[in-house]
């Protein structure tokens, strides 16, 4: 028998895409031989996983996992929306967000550590669930929160499951009150934000070069009018507060009473925000539109139809 060496395993690993784990224990099964370990893997359907890498994978789940004072959240993609049905994978994005409150946001951190009740990595653990499943899967992205003196409450939307959704928000609250009332206002601030969508905490958090992206734009729109430049430069000001309404949190109008500003509710609950999570799942990813017809034929080898003229 060959002696199974991390350098053997890493081929085994580079050439399959299986998890590390899982090619030790294919080359143990077959003395070492590389080709018989490959045939191993993919007798097991462990091989395919890395075959499933260049498709997209838009569907799947956000999970939130939380103790006091600190709060995680993960968004784990798949292919289709049927796997965020699956037990199984939902039991993986809940175990990865613990996985993350434990190391935190780091995507690589988190891959690298161990995943519960198992002998494999987080990642490893995917490259199996990949090749269980059969769709392309990944850890798109993580957030951690916490506070000293408060809470980090939690909003799911969509929730198939406790703390998994389509939707998640997190929000960093702390105040006078006591912690229960703490939290139900700060689920109230996540529920604001799953539907209001704000990009920044506060107008000192808004980032530079987007706000001078959106000046830039509404010189060019007042310029048409033929104004004189200070009016135009009174214009930009007058929308840029409109701008800051819709995209600053403290700055928007309370979903819940569609009349106070964020900033006033929490000021009269005596309570102070230090920051919000939002992921909302498959944003951001471009969804590649497939032409059923010219999948059918290029399967097939027949050349689709060519369209009738105009």
């Amino acid at each position: 028998m060959a002696e199974i060496t991390a350098a053997l395993v890493k081929q085994l690993r580079d050439k399959t895409g299986a998890g590390m784990m899982d090619c030790k224990r294919a080359l143990i099964e077959t003395a070492g031989v590389l080709e018989d370990a490959v045939d191993w893997l993919r007798t097991k359907g462990l091989a395919a996983a890395a075959k499933k890498s260049g498709r997209v994978a838009a569907e799947g789940l956000v999970g939130i996992a939380s103790t006091p004072g600190k709060a995680a959240m993960v968004e784990v993609n798949a292919e289709t929306d049927f796997v965020a049905r699956n037990e199984t994978f939902q039991g993986f994005v809940t175990a990865t967000a613990k996985v993350a409150l434990a190391v935190g946001e780091d995507l690589a951190a988190i891959g690298a550590a161990p995943f519960p009740g198992t002998e494999r990595t987080v990642a490893e653990e995917l490259t199996h669930l990949i090749a269980t499943i059969g769709e392309h899967m990944t850890i798109r992205r993580a957030r951690v929160l916490s506070v000293q003196h408060g809470a980090v409450a939690s909003y799911v939307h969509q929730a198939v499951a406790p703390g998994l959704g389509k939707i998640g928000v997190l929000v960093a609250i702390d105040g006078s009150s006591e912690m229960a009332v703490l939290e139900t206002l700060g689920r109230q601030v996540g529920m604001h934000v799953a539907a209001s969508r704000p990009e920044a905490l506060d107008i000192d958090a808004v980032d530079p070069a987007a706000l001078e992206r959106e000046k830039a734009v509404l010189r060019e729109q007042a310029a048409g009018s033929g104004k004189p430049e200070a009016i135009i430069e009174r214009m930009v000001e007058g929308r840029i507060k409109k701008y800051y309404e819709e995209t600053v949190l403290l700055e928007q109008v309370w979903v819940h009473d569609g009349e106070s500003r964020v900033a006033a509710v929490l000021e009269k609950a005596g309570a102070k925000l230090h920051g919000f999570a939002r992921f909302q799942l498959g944003e951001g990813i471009e969804k590649k539109a497939d032409d059923f017809a010219a999948e059918v034929a290029a399967a097939s080898g027949v050349k689709p139809p060519e369209p009738p003229p105009p």
